[in-house]
């Protein structure tokens, strides 16, 4: 089943063009389904690739859900226009009028900053507080992963010397969780920061479940207990050129910056790249929307509690 969006973002004609299955909000309206309703709050600043990679992952199940992109309120896109933030975003006042089955919460290039210097801090908290008794299950990506785990249970992130860059091999620790079902013993990851959590305080939390880490990085995937917030560290939704692009920018800057680990062929920029993580990333949305939202899911959303 598709993924219904607007038919005028440019995220339709892309993945209509890979041959994705995407639905008009016109076609939608003559089923007769209840669609997963899903939030996708977009903190990244290039918005239209994210959306784009995160709804490609989204359409590969047989479950229709409706997608609403949502910005920060009072926040300013620096990279995006205003009139395209206006056309296909709600904001995130609206989200307070309704109840979602899914909601997932990007990165965003802030991880660096203390949370409370971050300009949206109170909104984005305040989000996450609606999110915990409106939205059934939550999904956190890379820094909103380290917002969540900070505001819920108060879980430090850790400064590194040198930046996570590249694609990283990540150990099960509890290969029979749903969310890991079909997940090879070790899988990767592709990775993009300067931040790590320690698995040791998710352990430490009776709260919290971790469910994979890798021996550089650190916690990749973890849960809460009562399965309703996920936390990824790192960036399944990336495209296999999505870190050469960073690490292009990132030399055109003149920082230093190392070349991606496990990444190019050869460790040689000028030579192709090829994606390894692809069809983890399809499996991890799979069954994050089958067995976290789809199969628990009320089917009235009121009654979400």
């Amino acid at each position: 089943m598709p993924i219904k969006i607007d038919s005028a973002l440019p995220a339709y004609s892309t993945l209509e063009k890979e041959n994705i299955f995407v639905m008009s909000e016109k076609r939608a309206e003559m089923q007769d389904i209840r669609p997963l309703k899903i939030a996708i709050v977009n903190l990244m600043p290039t918005k239209e690739v994210t959306e784009t990679q995160i709804m490609r992952l989204l359409s590969n199940t047989p479950l229709q859900t409706d997608i609403s992109l949502v910005r920060i309120s009072g926040h300013v896109s620096k990279t995006t226009p205003r009139e395209y933030m206006k056309r296909f975003y709600i904001s995130s006042k609206e989200v307070y009028d309704s109840k979602y089955d899914g909601m997932i919460i990007t990165g965003a290039p802030v991880e660096q900053l203390p949370f409370e210097d971050v300009d949206y801090w109170e909104e984005i908290c305040r989000l996450m507080d609606y999110a915990k008794k409106n939205v059934f299950c939550s999904l956190y990506i890379c820094w909103g992963a380290m917002a969540a785990l900070y505001h819920f249970y108060g879980i430090q992130k850790h400064i590194v010397r040198e930046k996570y860059s590249g694609i990283y091999y990540n150990k099960l620790i509890r290969p029979k969780d749903p969310l890991l079902r079909g997940f090879d013993d070790f899988f990767p990851v592709p990775t993009s920061r300067y931040t790590r959590i320690e698995s040791e305080d998710i352990l430490k939390n009776p709260d919290l479940e971790l469910l994979a880490n890798s021996p550089v990085t650190g916690m990749t995937l973890a849960k809460s207990k009562d399965c309703r917030s996920v936390f990824m560290m790192g960036h399944l939704e990336y495209d296999a050129d999505t870190l050469a692009k960073e690490y292009n920018r990132d030399k055109k800057k003149g920082l230093s910056v190392r070349i991606p680990e496990n990444y190019f062929t050869g460790d040689d920029p000028t030579k192709p790249v090829f994606s390894s993580w692809r069809s983890t990333a399809h499996l991890f949305y799979t069954n994050w929307l089958n067995y976290y939202v789809y199969q628990t899911t009320p089917y009235l959303l009121n009654d979400i509690q």
